[in-house]
């Protein structure tokens, strides 16, 4: 069968991939096109747009640039069009995607998600878009089920995390050849700093970060680079105090660090899965923030407090995020009893997260449904 999969930023192509190569076990004839990134492009996608063309992060940077959105849209529309799949698979992105859906299943196509749209968390509206333009709904949060089924009576399927898959599958460096090739010190612990992946959030969380690097002179910074920016980006939060920096390599570091300072994001329950104490932080422009605060409905930001629905790991937000702040919570996990709760909490979300497999049984689902 012919599948047209799209995402729009770098946690959505990398579980793409996978989907990508569960659809190919599958379907071993499968055509197989989508927007997204590189990952999805060697795991057999015909790439149709990258992501990196379409991510505007926050509410003013997308109101900037919606004349190349609807550009993109209309691309999407005629690319769809003219390669006829059997199933448009949307993967979160749930602004564009929710377009393209209600013109899809319009026009005759069938209708899948993987990855839901965050609705629980703000414009809890869309479900009424979503009853009407979604066939199929696989999800990956244990609380989405209850959320979808019990709240608005639309059914779904829980496949698992993806994530669990996908560190799994991620050939890893050994500690010692790790930060040798990256000419880390062999013996300091490391302090990961996992800013983001959009220039703006980057540049605002790793000013914030790195000024407390000189209060934890027994430790090394190491800033994870996001595959969407260029190494010469970070050249300048590279001088001065001793910084160090590594490309593409996320995971790697994840398994080799003693703690880390994490953007809020998808990012938050990958170091918790990795079983790294972390401080989740978060800064948007003043515009983007209070829109922001006035429509999301949750009591926090990172996904581990929302699945174990409790405080598991700090969250420092908006004026909350100081150096002073961040160096309070940031002493409290390298050592002592707040680091060892949080490891012991890490444990729990891993159980609710259920097994591996998310990938395979979500593109099992899919071909058995078209």
């Amino acid at each position: 069968m012919k599948y047209y999969i799209i995402a729009g930023e770098a946690s959505g192509d990398l579980h793409g991939s996978n989907l990508i190569k569960a659809l190919k076990k599958e379907d071993s004839a499968a055509e197989i096109r989508c927007w997204g990134g590189d990952l999805m492009q060697q795991a057999g996608g015909q790439l149709a747009k990258h992501y990196k063309d379409m991510a505007f992060m926050g509410f003013l940077e997308v109101i900037l640039n919606i004349p190349t959105i609807f550009k993109n849209i209309a691309y999407c529309k005629e690319d769809i069009q003219k390669f006829h799949p059997d199933v448009v698979i949307f993967i979160d992105f749930s602004g564009f995607n929710l377009r393209i859906a209600k013109w899809a299943k319009a026009n005759g196509f069938k209708t899948n998600y993987y990855i839901s749209p965050q609705i629980w968390a703000s414009r809890e509206g869309r479900i009424s878009k979503i009853k009407r333009d979604i066939d199929q709904m696989y999800v990956i949060l244990p609380f989405e089920k209850d959320f979808y089924e019990k709240k608005h009576g639309y059914p779904v399927q829980f496949v698992g995390h993806p994530l669990i898959d996908a560190i799994e599958n991620t050939p890893l460096q050994d500690n010692e050849t790790f930060r040798k090739e990256n000419g880390l010190d062999p013996k300091k612990p490391i302090i990961a700093l996992l800013p983001g992946s959009r220039k703006q959030e980057v540049q605002k969380m790793l000013e914030i970060m790195l000024s407390i690097k000189k209060d934890f002179p027994e430790y090394q910074f190491v800033i994870a680079g996001a595959p969407s920016l260029p190494d010469d980006f970070y050249t300048p939060f590279l001088k001065g105090d001793k910084v160090e920096y590594v490309s593409n390599k996320t995971y790697t570091l994840l398994k080799h660090s003693h703690a880390a300072m994490v953007t809020s994001g998808t990012a938050t329950l990958e170091t918790a899965l990795f079983g790294v104490p972390q401080v989740v932080c978060y800064k948007g422009n003043w515009i983007s923030y209070q829109i922001a605060k006035r429509i999301i409905t949750l009591d926090y930001i990172s996904l581990v407090n929302l699945i174990m629905k409790r405080e598991v790991v700090k969250e420092l937000i908006q004026n909350d995020l100081t150096t002073k702040q961040l160096k309070a919570e940031l002493t409290k996990i390298v050592d002592g009893p707040e680091r060892e709760r949080i490891l012991s909490d890490y444990v729990e979300l891993k159980e609710k997260l259920g097994g591996k497999g998310a990938s395979e049984l979500a593109a099992r689902l899919i071909v058995k449904n078209v």
